[in-house]
């Protein structure tokens, strides 16, 4: 009987024809595969549009096994119905017909027509694009008439503007150029005494003094910090729904600033940065230089699994590095390849495992005048601490609960330096009663598991209702935290990474599709193939030779991609103007020959930011005049041959710290916390959080603006309207847009009008007289005194303006509320008008 049977079967098959491949199988995969695995695409490294592809499978291994289609991953993925796992992942699944085809297709074989390789870009082809070959450093080039140039950037400009048959752009005058570098160099403008001192230097170095004095000014770190907090996605909050603040972030940009001021040399701030936790015999500043790593957004929100949360935040940072120092995408390879560039999603991968060992850790970083207070006042703090942990009977129960956390993962928070590592704790007490009531989907990963849950338990049967649970837990809390601003009322922390030490290394998948729940083959830490290796010398500390690497020589791109983005600072455009993509998407350079110079020389001058500076600012090339060509409107609109200088709107912080300025009202301290100057009622409560804006008084009001507190979901208004990033992800790049409510923001915004009030009140005590006083306000403001049509036009508004303000009783009182008992309101009030009209003049908010 069952000899029978098989004979039958065999007899059926036989008479079955055979799968076509072109007819039957290349259909479907045509249709339904190649948009994700084909010439295009290959997610996962796998692609179904060559044969020998297609066999090798991709990174979780073979996918079609020839001659066993029950061993074959591709019948199990379009057979399944589970989410995340079939496939095709959208749209209408297989048929029964088409699975059984590819079924058949398989078992006979997986039988395959001989073909013509498929046409693609090559990795191979990729890698010849021009930021990826090494970095040569070209003789300056002959000219027809070098005497316009002052240094070896000219040569390469003006051999450019020479083949196009056009003449550089005559210098600019005195004043415009002294405004320029103050502007670009310290971002504030010059005070009238500065403009009246230079006016008066007819030495040939006149220039280059007043350069040198910029950069050794206390005010260029700030200036220049501003770029790097945008690519550092820096702000005072995490981020998502509910944003909560990050108190101590400042510590980090405060960091930024004094190693520019310092003229860290840029290799050195990137190792800082990226790895000072690893450096041998690590300093609490090098500690503190790695919140770089920590300014990206985090989720805090109930329910989120912390394993993808770390996924999420290790792929900020690699994608944030790649943008910063590489100029490169990176992060367009989560999900599979890049398209465009030689980064597959297996390198992507490999360059996040340098940082999937990288631990957050909470430390306590005084500055000036804090640690000796600190250190006295620890004694006590630990005492009376013990004595409140040991009346609540719960120190034990957290002992070992801290020592099970400790070893199951790592969390934010943690702070051991000086035994107060009680931050995590304090989150599970204020949520003692949600913990209880909450589901398992609500919970995180770490909750899910019971941890906390345990430690609840042991605190014994006394508390047996979750109310009282709460209530004491809570009452503890409170009292922790009122000693802590008891003892230490003035703390200081930083956000920092540490490297996870050996015995709980984390291994690197690739994840499948971007997945985090997809784990494909294990990766190692390795840089890009396209680039030159990294020579290991520390092997344990693959963070830290990652840092090195992307400031080896032998890198192609880390100079490059910083000298452009500077130069893009002082010219309004880089020489590659798409600075945050130097692949093969990305612009070409304008200027090849001047980019490798520039890179080059950075090198040669030990990566010395404040020597690039001055070589780029004391240029023939930045001296130009910005005035419009019109011989060159046609012909070259964008200024990319550089005949002549940009005019460019001031970055939104500049906006405001001009006004300050020009009033006598800004506050010049370095660093410190960030600040919260007056801004529209009700705004910082849009939020979903309803975050409280403690508006500060005094001298704190009027401090620059890079430190003003940033809150992601409700920045302050004034800079996103005159763009400055959101932060959420790193910016190299600002947009620039000109709109009408910046016209009303800075007519009516409250730190504008109290600017006007107090540049009204100088002048008016300062000088007699219209013209004095009028001179006084237009060389405050704008560095010069006023034309004569301007004079005949501020006279009939300052009359028109009395009369309006003297037909109103109370008006001047209201307009100039700082007027002396001596002082004419009305007089004050009227300049006061005249004030505001200046500061919002488009002559004040422009670099010329």
């Amino acid at each position: 009987m069952l000899a029978r049977l098989a004979v039958c079967s065999l007899l059926v098959a036989a008479a079955l024809p055979a799968v076509d491949f072109v007819a039957d199988i290349e259909p479907i995969f045509h249709q339904r595969c190649f948009a994700c695995h084909g010439p295009s695409m290959q997610m996962s490294d796998f692609r179904l549009d060559d044969r020998e592809a297609a066999l090798k499978g991709g990174y979780s291994g073979a996918v079609i096994v020839p001659g066993d289609a029950g061993a074959s991953k591709l019948i199990e993925r379009v057979s399944s119905d589970k989410q995340n796992f079939q496939m095709p992942p959208a749209g209408p699944r297989l048929s029964e017909a088409e699975v059984a085809a590819l079924r058949a297709w398989i078992d006979e074989g997986a039988k395959w027509p001989e073909r013509a390789p498929t046409k693609k870009l090559t990795q191979e082809q990729r890698s010849r694009h021009w930021s990826f070959q090494p970095i040569q450093r070209p003789a300056p080039p002959k000219v027809d008439d070098s005497s316009w140039a002052r240094n070896p950037i000219d040569l390469f400009v003006l051999a450019k503007l020479e083949a196009e048959g056009v003449k550089p752009s005559p210098e600019a005058d005195k004043v415009t150029l002294l405004r320029r570098i103050s502007f670009d160099l310290v971002g504030l403008p010059p005070t009238p005494e500065q403009v009246e001192r230079f006016l008066a230097d007819d030495s040939p170095q006149a220039y280059e003094k007043v350069v040198d004095e910029l950069l050794d000014s206390k005010h260029y770190g700030e200036r220049w910090a501003i770029p790097w907090l945008d690519a550092a996605r820096y702000a005072d909050s995490d981020g998502y729904e509910r944003d909560p603040i990050r108190p101590y972030a400042w510590r980090w940009r405060q960091w930024a600033i004094g190693a520019i001021n310092q003229d860290m040399p840029f290799d050195e701030f990137t190792v800082e940065q990226i790895a000072g936790d690893l450096l041998p015999g690590a300093t609490l500043e090098q500690r503190v230089a790695t919140g770089f790593l920590r300014n990206g957004i985090k989720n805090r929100e109930a329910g989120v699994k912390n394993e993808e949360k770390r996924f999420e935040e290790t792929l900020d940072r690699t994608a944030t590095i790649g943008k910063v120092w590489l100029g490169l995408t990176v992060g367009c390879a989560q999900c599979h390849d890049h398209k465009y560039d030689p980064i597959s999603q297996k390198e992507l991968y490999q360059l996040y495992a340098f940082f999937n060992n990288a631990v957050e850790r909470d430390i306590d970083a005084p500055v000036q005048g804090e640690l000796g207070v600190l250190l006295r006042a620890l004694p006590e703090y630990r005492r009376r601490r013990a004595e409140i942990l040991k009346e609540a009977d719960v120190e034990p129960h957290y002992q070992q609960w801290r020592k099970e956390m400790i070893e199951a993962m790592d969390h934010p928070g943690e702070r051991t330096d000086w035994d107060f590592s009680l931050t995590e704790w304090r989150a599970s007490m204020d949520r003692a009663d949600w913990l209880m009531r909450a589901s398992d989907d609500e919970l995180s990963e770490i909750e899910r598991e019971g941890r906390v849950d345990k430690f609840l338990a042991r605190l014994g049967p006394d508390i047996s209702k979750q109310e009282e649970l709460a209530k004491k837990l809570k009452e503890t809390k409170e009292k922790l935290d009122a000693l802590e601003k008891e003892v230490f009322p003035v703390r200081t922390l930083a956000y920092t990474m540490i490297e996870r030490d050996a015995a709980h290394r984390e291994p690197t998948y690739i994840a499948l599709r971007g997945d985090w729940r997809a784990p494909g083959v294990e990766v190692q830490p390795l840089t890009p193939a396209v680039l030159p290796a990294m020579e290991q010398s520390d092997p344990k500390h693959p963070r830290l030779e990652l840092a090195r690497w992307l400031v080896d020589p032998k890198n192609p791109l880390t100079a490059r991609v910083t000298v452009n983005r500077w130069w893009q600072e002082l010219f309004g455009k880089g020489l590659v103007s798409t600075a945050d993509d130097f692949g093969t998407q990305g612009a070409p350079p304008t200027h090849p020959e001047l980019l490798d110079w520039l890179a080059s020389e950075l090198v040669r001058k030990d990566w010395s930011r404040k020597a690039m500076l001055r070589l780029m600012v004391t240029s023939a090339a930045y001296r130009q005049a910005s005035h419009d060509r019109p011989d060159l409107r046609d012909r070259d609109p964008d200024n990319k041959w550089l005949a002549r200088q940009n005019r460019l709107r001031l970055p939104a912080e500049l906006v405001r710290d001009n006004a300050l300025a020009v009033s006598g009202l800004l506050n010049p301290e370095i660093g410190g916390p960030s600040v919260h100057p007056p801004q529209p009622a009700g705004v910082s409560e849009l939020g979903y959080a309803k975050k409280a804006w403690p508006e500060d008084q005094g001298p704190e009001r009027y401090r620059r603006g890079l430190y003003i507190f940033f809150q992601r979901t409700t920045p302050y208004p004034f800079l996103t309207n005159f763009d400055a990033t959101d932060t959420l992800t790193s910016k190299v790049t600002r947009e620039r847009s000109n709109t009408p409510l910046q016209a009303l923001n800075v007519l009516n915004d409250r730190v504008f009008l109290e600017a006007a009030q107090a540049l009204a009140l100088q002048t008016v005590l300062d000088r007699q007289g219209f013209d004095a006083r009028l001179d006084e306000m237009f060389l405050r403001a704008l560095s010069r005194k006023p034309e004569a049509s301007e004079r005949d036009r501020v006279a009939t508004y300052l009359a028109k303006q009395k009369e309006i303000l003297a037909a109103e009783p109370g008006a001047a009182e209201k307009l100039a509320p700082l007027v002396p008992s001596d002082e004419d309101p009305l007089e004050m009030a009227a300049w006061t008008g005249v004030a505001r009209g200046l500061l919002n003049l488009d002559e004040m908010m422009v670099r010329e």
